[in-house]
């Protein structure tokens, strides 16, 4: 019986950690990297759209800028693990990768965080979202 539950807790254990051990994929992209360089390494929505990947523990930028009041379409992207991302303020969450689309009214600066358990670094994927 003992051997059984252990066995249990090891399995659980491994599709804990495996949230985040995905196949790492090479695009061959290196696009968005003059639009970053230009705004100080922080990316910017450019034609309505927010282009996020995700690594284990972190998005690519820590701060995404897109306009008040205009539609919005986030696309996720992961590049190492699997993750999601959640704001709360626009009722937006994704577990894995996708697109979705919102419209932020109000000016100001949200947070955008990962929304599948990924490992002992979760509580740090964080980024912020500022809506000028």
């Amino acid at each position: 019986m003992l051997k059984k539950i252990l066995m249990a807790l090891m399995l659980s254990l491994v599709f804990v950690l495996a949230a985040c051990g995905g196949a790492e994929e090479d695009t061959g992209s290196d696009e968005g990297s003059e639009e970053m360089e230009e705004n100080g390494g922080e990316e910017s929505a450019s034609g309505n759209n927010l282009d996020i990947s995700a690594t284990n523990f972190e998005f690519d930028q820590s701060e995404y800028t897109v306009e008040a009041g205009e539609e919005v379409t986030v696309n996720l992207t992961n590049e190492e693990g699997t993750h999601g991302i959640a704001i709360d303020e626009f009722d937006v969450n994704m577990e894995g990768e996708g697109s979705t689309t919102f419209t932020p009214e109000e000016p100001g600066e949200y947070t955008i965080e990962c929304s599948v358990p990924c490992g002992e670094g979760h509580e740090d994927m964080q980024s912020t979202l500022i809506v000028e």
